[in-house]
């Protein structure tokens, strides 16, 4: 294996340990808040309940349409990679 698979295979395990924390971590935090809003107001845990699911459901939409940009990305490189074997 070679520096420049190495750097790639180290880079793609960042990127990924990255999305992991995102999505557990940025709801919980929203979860947090919620709670301490619901502790603060005297209510049910609806607050943390709505503020999980909506931050969740943004960021897994977030997450999604940046997989959809990478794969537009690779099969546009793709393209241009058959097109220059056709001109020559």
């Amino acid at each position: 294996m070679n520096l420049q698979e190495k750097r790639e295979l180290n880079t793609g395990f960042g990127d990924a340990l990255a999305r992991a924390v995102e999505l557990v971590v940025t709801p919980g935090i929203f979860a947090l808040l919620g709670w301490l809003l619901d502790r603060q107001l005297g209510t049910t845990p609806i607050f943390a309940f709505v503020f999980f699911f909506i931050v969740l459901a943004y960021v897994v939409w977030k997450m999604w349409m940046g997989y959809v940009a990478d794969m537009k990305r690779h099969q546009a490189a793709l393209h241009v990679g058959k097109a220059s074997d056709r001109v020559e």
